[in-house]
């Protein structure tokens, strides 16, 4: 076992939960933010100046390559992405044409403002899995239970895959012009792929999330989904050499389903609400389960609720830099 402690970051540290992050986006709706680099740098920078984490998480949403594309698509608060025309047909394939590089001038622009502020401290650059995408896309926003999607990923396989190929070329894009910007890491979040049986994933997602992984060499590669523990296995063969483990699993248990990789995570979010005696336990021992594994990074098992006390994370960043020091 090592001795060292873990890097350290949390998915959802940029904006959110902190106050300053509000104010700056008072008025201002999402997607426009993630649009304006002089926003996107400052909110980046916001949690590395407050906690000390060790890595910044660029801060976009993973429908941003969506409206780059001309899609009618938005961020509703308190619902998530919503679709105005949702694909349910081979003809509502054609809203789906390749992102070009120039579409997202502003994300390059971002970038490249935000290595220059960072220095030594790496940026993370994130896309949206073909699976969660194309959920939003099927079903025209967030589901509970995903009918239209599975529907249509088992009724008509030839357009569920051509959908997701389609995606996967989206997100791909996306993240080479993070990495060409000055990106260090990357990150690929299938946020709903728990929805789906293992068979399910093995045949109609992993192979499109293997596409975009395969089109991003050049940097660390991460892949993250949630309520994936039984096919955790799968989504490590997908192809990044970091797999992100939500809390529903122990660490020490997630590294034996993927063999000889690094694995990241996961303190559960929703325990950053307890006493701080609760929380400092849990940080030591996901510290100590991490341990197990070739590598750990420490996260949270999913991303920062809003509610999150800023003050709570600053102690968690703490106690996991002062492990093994």
């Amino acid at each position: 076992m090592r001795d060292e402690r873990p890097p350290v970051w949390f998915m959802r540290q940029a904006g959110r939960s902190l106050p300053e992050y509000r104010r700056l986006r008072e008025g201002v709706p999402m997607l426009e933010s993630c649009a304006r680099p002089d926003m996107v740098t400052e909110i980046t920078l916001q949690p590395v100046r407050r906690y000390g984490v060790d890595a910044a998480v660029f801060y976009s949403d993973i429908v941003v390559p969506l409206k780059a594309i001309g899609m009618d698509v938005d961020i509703k608060p308190g619902v998530g992405p919503v679709v105005a025309r949702p694909i349910r047909s081979r003809d509502d394939l054609e809203q789906l044409r390749p992102l070009e590089p120039d579409d997202v001038d502003f994300v390059d622009e971002s970038v490249r403002a935000l290595v220059q502020e960072l220095g030594a401290t790496p940026l993370i650059g994130f896309a949206g899995a073909p699976f969660t995408l194309a959920s939003y896309l099927v079903e025209g926003g967030p589901s509970k239970h995903h009918q239209v999607t599975k529907a249509m990923m088992h009724s008509d396989p030839d357009l569920w895959h051509e959908l997701l190929s389609r995606v996967a070329g989206i997100s791909a894009t996306f993240l080479q012009v993070q990495i060409a910007a000055g990106a260090s890491v990357i990150q690929l979040f299938d946020s709903w792929a728990g929805a789906l049986s293992a068979a399910d994933y093995a045949r109609f997602v992993q192979p499109h999330s293997t596409e975009v992984l395969s089109a991003v060499t050049d940097v660390p590669r991460i892949h993250f989904g949630v309520g994936t523990s039984e096919f955790l296995g799968l989504m490590g063969d997908a192809g990044a050499e970091v797999v992100g483990v939500d809390w529903r699993l122990p660490l020490d248990e997630a590294s034996r389903r993927v063999p000889g990789k690094p694995v990241q995570g996961n303190l559960d979010p929703a325990l950053l609400g307890a006493d701080w005696s609760v929380i400092e336990a849990e940080v030591d021992r996901v510290i100590a389960e991490g341990r197990n594994a070739p590598a750990h990074v420490f996260n949270l098992g999913h991303g920062v609720l809003p509610d999150t006390d800023p003050d709570v994370l600053a102690r968690v960043v703490d106690r996991v830099q002062a492990a093994g020091a």
